[in-house]
């Protein structure tokens, strides 16, 4: 028999009589690898699972079990979503019920400080802490300066430099894992996380292969996996992304531009664009050397990123920018001195 809070349950939820309690650990050609009391178990996912939010179960969720079949999908706490790939606005649940997201990068070449930023915007979004990782620390001549170039940017996160060779920060990495506690690895292919699990894991539980003659690693996870530590914490080993499109969370995004949102806010118009406005404290900012310029575009890159996704999924947010638009033309046509 195994204690649900080792698994990382700790809450309230009645279950419906004759299931039992279990947690998604991976999804494999649309069955279920569930932790239970009693151990693992295969289950395939009733209907009722699909209806909650259109995304179906994901690792990390908690369901309850009859025999064979997950019959209901537990309420999430916490789930780091973005829009699949593609020009579609569906969301994708990457994994649910997190504690972290340890946002993953590695320290071989230069900071790739916008790819970190927006892993920070979903991150945040998700309702877990974030956690910067810099890989592959013993690849970098100078790791404390490389940390320190990173945490400029990354407020309000702690950022940990490890290594999988050596075991620098590992420890550091473990101590955020207690009992019970779930984090979820996110990253590019490449940046080491494979290596990363089994260090902490202390096994071999997910492949890994050769560095590239760039330093890089190569993509080896295929499938979202959730692994229990010896520690006792749990963590969700995740494929590489080589897209990661925000879904409609604008709070994620202002989390992790805290800075320039709170600039924003100073400016003497409150529908201040930025863009040479009188009492204009971004570009004040920006012009005196306290805001880096590229760090304003990635803000508003994303903003209008989300704009937009919430524009695909919100009839109503697009009856309302339609309005705007129309308002805002009739106001250009009834200026009296505009161009005829």
């Amino acid at each position: 028999m195994t204690d649900l809070s080792s698994l990382g349950w700790g809450r309230c939820d009645a279950v419906q009589s004759g299931t039992v309690l279990g947690r998604v650990a991976r999804i494999d050609r649309g069955r279920l690898t569930v932790l239970t009391a009693d151990g693992e178990r295969r289950v395939v996912p009733g209907a009722a699972l699909h209806a909650t939010d259109g995304t179906g179960p994901a690792v990390g969720d908690w369901v309850t079990v009859r025999g064979e079949l997950a019959v209901e999908l537990l309420p999430r706490k916490s789930a780091f979503v973005r829009t699949v790939a593609g020009r579609r606005s569906a969301a994708q649940v990457v994994a649910a019920n997190l504690d972290l997201v340890l946002v993953v990068d590695a320290l071989t070449g230069e900071a790739r400080m916008r790819r970190i930023e927006r892993y920070l915007a979903v991150a945040w979004s998700s309702g877990a802490t974030p956690v910067v990782v810099l890989t592959k620390a013993d690849l970098c001549a100078d790791v404390a300066a490389a940390v320190e170039a990173v945490r400029e940017d990354a407020l309000g996160v702690d950022v940990l430099p490890v290594s999988s060779v050596t075991g620098e920060g590992l420890a550091e990495v473990r101590a955020l894992l207690g009992p019970g506690r779930t984090a979820a690895m996110v990253g590019p292919s490449g940046v080491g996380k494979s290596s990363l699990v089994n260090a902490l894991a202390g096994r071999t539980v997910a492949g890994t292969r050769e560095i590239r003659d760039d330093g890089r690693g190569r993509h080896t996870t295929t499938a979202r996996e959730l692994h229990l530590l010896p520690g006792g914490g749990l963590l969700v080993d995740t494929p590489g992304m080589r897209e990661l499109a925000l879904h409609d969370d604008a709070d994620g995004v202002e989390a992790a531009y805290a800075d320039v949102a709170e600039l924003a806010a100073g400016c003497r118009f409150r529908d201040c664009g930025h863009r040479g406005e009188p009492g204009c404290a971004v570009a004040a900012a920006i012009d005196d050397g306290r805001l880096d310029p590229a760090r304003f575009t990635a803000w508003r890159k994303l903003q209008a990123e989300t704009h937009r996704q919430l524009l695909r999924i919100d009839a109503r947010a697009r009856a309302e920018e339609r309005a705007r638009l129309r308002s805002f033309h009739r106001g250009l046509r009834e200026r009296p001195n505009r161009l005829r």
